[in-house]
């Protein structure tokens, strides 16, 4: 391997964990002298400024009624700029993984154009009052899809995830990112995307997963989440979300990418509700949990699951982990479709409609039977 390969390598790695972005409004002398030192220190990064071409669409859609021409729209420009130079409105957005400066307008017209193709399945009354809702994600395989529904729709103004696992090549058959992020912290992946989409949307990572120790915080510091969505691995974690979140009134959803199942527990309208729809011992614990053992935790799985409502697919898979196969498949389609489904019943919980505690299914194969 070559020095210069050496130093790129070592050079690419060193940032490995950034996932927060640097705002930059020029009319401030301070950020504007702050911007120009990171240039100079920088000269590679790469700028995109299609600040004015925002501004043309922001100005069509304040003007619905109108067919406004080229020389109307530039007209409404520079009634907008007045004698400021368009490069110092707006905010200037610094991703620092990919040294990448982005000029894009600022916080609440960003989020009015952003959302305007939202209009009016979601209204501008029902986008300012999910911007003041904070969900939290544990676990982001078919986290990440869920995560990135919400971003898109901006069906919050805050976002917790969590996961202590890195990326694996395996991985990338149902999360969506590029081979050169192969090793970086899920987490940290989530957060990038979230911030290209929309930097305006708090990110809050626990990089470490979900633990005793961090739980609460991870419910209730900074305000408490208004809906948890649990899609992680580890049997415990799901068995003290779910006290945890009973004890605080946040409604639980869960999604296990097969069949469409998706899981809801109201304990925000049910306090005194059984986890799991009673499926689990009232009186089980997550220690208890921790020291179950091959049948004991098959068992609890089934619990939990059922494994015979799974599709026969699966079924067939769960008789191969350990043979052919290391643990439970998932595939894209339905990893995206729970993202779908997930945000949807969030949204609708957010807004007050009275989705009701139980297990639904949105089953393709069901839907869509064929004769073979």
């Amino acid at each position: 391997m070559s020095i210069i390969l050496e130093e790129a390598l070592a050079a690419g790695n060193k940032d490995n964990n950034e996932r927060k972005v640097v705002f930059y409004h020029l009319q401030q002398p301070a950020q504007k002298a702050a911007l120009e030192a990171l240039l100079k220190q920088h000269p590679h990064i790469c700028v995109y400024d299609a600040f004015t071409a925002q501004l043309a669409e922001l100005i069509k859609l304040r003007n619905p009624t109108q067919r406004l021409t080229d020389q109307q729209i530039q007209e409404h420009i520079r009634e907008y700029l007045g004698s400021t130079p368009a490069a110092q409105l707006g905010v200037w957005v610094y991703y620092p993984w990919s040294y990448r400066l982005v000029h894009i307008l600022d916080e609440a017209e960003f989020i009015e154009l952003r959302t305007s193709r939202n209009q009016q399945k979601i209204t501008t009354a029902e986008r300012n009052k999910l911007a003041g809702k904070k969900i939290g994600v544990i676990g982001l395989s078919v986290g990440q899809s869920v995560a990135l529904a919400l971003a898109m729709e901006r069906l919050c103004g805050e976002l917790r995830i969590a996961d202590f696992d890195t990326l694996d090549l395996s991985n990338m058959n149902r999360i969506r990112t590029g081979v050169h992020n192969v090793g970086t912290r899920k987490t940290v992946l989530v957060a990038r995307e979230i911030a290209e989409i929309d930097p305006f949307i708090v990110v809050r990572c626990y990089d470490e997963g979900i633990t005793d120790d961090n739980i609460d915080g991870f419910l209730t510091e900074n305000g408490k989440l208004d809906i948890l969505v649990e899609e992680c691995d580890g049997l415990d974690v799901k068995i003290l979300a779910r006290l945890k979140a009973r004890a605080q009134g946040i409604p639980v959803l869960m999604d296990t990418s097969d069949r469409g199942m998706v899981d809801v527990e109201r304990f925000d309208v049910h306090p005194d509700l059984p986890i799991l729809h009673g499926r689990v011992p009232a009186t089980l614990t997550p220690a208890e949990v921790r020291s179950m053992e091959g049948p004991a935790r098959m068992a609890l799985v089934d619990s939990i699951v059922n494994f015979s409502a799974l599709s026969p697919k699966m079924q067939l898979s769960l008789q191969e982990i350990g043979k052919t196969i290391t643990t439970w498949p998932q595939l894209a389609s339905a990893v995206m479709l729970g993202g779908a489904a997930i945000a949807h019943v969030c949204r609708e919980i957010s807004l007050g409609s009275d989705i009701h505690s139980g297990r639904y299914y949105v089953d393709l194969e069901q839907i869509f039977k064929t004769s073979k």
